[in-house]
């Protein structure tokens, strides 16, 4: 990546939309602008799990501003991640259809181990490198996400379902803050939270930081109202309970320090940070300056290096750690991406979409570590239900499609096939696994795919259906599976 070059970054959340634009330079980045907005998407959702129109409303107008100001950056200089809210939302599709063609760049909603790792590596970037044993925990709208980690390395990371919003909202009604209430609401988190100890025990770390938006707000609170700036302490967030319980309601909240857009949701933080001073025995918190975004700004970076990609690391994971055939996976990855370099179009980010069908196809048999018999079944469960670090959510059901998708009738995939970027990507895995079906590397230069107007034709060499004739039989049963979908499909075996 050149120096000089912007890089932006959209963190989603269930309270506020951010926007961090920065500068890379020689390793680093340097801010550029931030942007805020309290959207507060997360009250919008109902009992069912269904966001209102309103918040929609409030998200998609919070996207046009954002933009407009993202006019002129290229799809590799962006990166949206959304968080809990849209992986609850029930109606996430239509947000995110409207929110996608507003913003003009694609929205990633991460998985909560997911959204852990950026953060973490958010907060990495932005603190002085050393050898000490990090808990990061970060409160959001509706999860939190809590990350054991050393320098860069993020080494357990986990999401829990509460946060300042949905605690607020449940806890706090109409605004409400009493002693009750906050008894109430820490007692609540810490049953959530208290599997946590098992997987983030005190002798496994030596500091503690806080990450984001309640963390930043509280320590800006007690610093503003003469407590020692830059942390949290116990002594502190007791004193702050008790001026919201005096309070007693945040329309009479009137402290120094507090920013308006917190008002609303920092009874329910305020419980949540108490619960896990409380149950980790907490007695003082570092607030980070890195977050999520930061930590989107940086992967960015990493994905111009195909070794620094964490998806890559993730891809070699999972074959390792489901017992897949390297050698057969590189030989299917290789033909298939030579066949969809032969038919992807002058005008598709052909590189991308190579590397992800790369990954599908490397991934094609990770599900013979349950069984054979209909293994690219279960393939797919694994890929839409596993956590992958570096991947979104619609990356691994696309891949998850390709593997469900490799062999045996096609009808199974027929919404995924209205796609025809996913139909070019499809037939090249298709032949790829049917050409490698000895498992030795095939004749696949004398191979050649072509595509108009949704029709793929193949052609061989003369003399390569006698050389090849269980290949060429093969070829003849993959035209008749796809004379039952839209697409057309002929094979000239010579």
């Amino acid at each position: 990546m050149q120096n000089g070059t912007l890089l932006a970054a959209i963190d989603l959340g269930s309270n506020s939309f951010r926007l961090e634009i920065g500068r890379f330079h020689s390793g680093h980045i340097e801010r550029v602008e931030y942007i805020k907005e309290t959207v507060r998407q997360g009250n919008g959702l109902d009992e069912n799990k269904v966001l209102s129109e309103a918040a929609m409303q409030r998200g998609w107008d919070c996207l046009a501003r954002f933009a407009e100001r993202l006019h002129g950056f290229k799809k590799q200089q962006v990166r949206a991640v959304a968080t809990q809210t849209l992986r609850e939302a029930q109606n996430r599709d239509e947000f995110m259809r409207k929110a996608q063609s507003i913003l003009g760049f694609a929205i990633e909603v991460v998985s909560g181990h997911e959204e852990a790792r950026l953060i973490y590596q958010g907060v990495s970037r932005l603190l002085p490198q050393s050898e000490e044993k990090r808990l990061v925990v970060d409160i959001g709208g509706r999860s939190t996400e809590m990350i054991l980690g050393q320098g860069y390395e993020a080494r357990k990371m986990e999401s829990y379902r509460l946060g300042s919003v949905a605690w607020s909202t449940k806890y706090f009604p109409r605004g409400q803050l009493t002693a009750v209430a906050f008894k109430t609401a820490e007692v609540a988190a810490k049953a959530v939270l208290d599997e946590a100890l098992d997987t983030f025990p005190p002798s496994e770390w030596t500091v503690s930081y806080g990450s984001s938006g309640t963390v930043g707000s509280v320590a800006d609170i007690l610093a503003a109202n003469g407590w020692a700036s830059g942390v949290v302490t116990r002594s502190g967030l007791d004193w702050l309970v008790d001026k919201l319980i005096k309070a007693g309601n945040v329309d009479n909240l009137r402290i120094e320090g507090m920013k308006d857009d917190r008002r609303a949701v920092l009874g329910g933080g305020v419980s949540v940070l108490r619960a896990i001073f409380d149950l980790f025995d907490i007695q003082q918190m570092l607030p980070a300056q890195g977050a999520l975004r930061q930590g989107a700004l940086y992967d960015l970076i990493d994905r111009e290096s195909h070794e620094g990609d964490v998806r890559e690391r993730t891809v070699r994971w999972l074959a390792e750690r489901f017992s897949i055939d390297e050698a057969q996976a590189q030989r299917v990855s290789t033909v298939s991406t030579a066949l969809f370099a032969q038919i992807a179009a002058a005008d598709t980010p052909n590189e991308r979409y190579s590397q992800k069908l790369a990954w599908a196809a490397r991934l094609h048999e990770i599900g013979t570590h349950i069984s054979h018999d209909r293994s690219y079944h279960h393939g797919a469960y694994i890929l839409d239900n596993v956590d992958a670090p570096g991947f979104s959510f619609p990356e691994l059901h696309r891949m998850s499609q390709l593997v469900l998708g490799q062999r045996g009738k096609l009808r199974k995939l027929e919404q995924s096939l209205e796609d025809e970027l996913f139909a070019k990507q499809l037939m090249s895995l298709r032949l790829a696994v049917l050409l490698c079906h000895a498992r030795q590397m095939p004749e696949h230069q004398s191979v050649k795919l072509s595509y108009k107007s949704g029709a793929f034709k193949l052609a061989t060499n003369p003399g390569w259906s006698r050389r090849y004739p269980q290949s060429a039989w093969l070829l003849g049963e993959e035209v008749l599976a796809w004379q039952k979908t839209a697409w057309k499909f002929s094979a000239d075996l010579r």
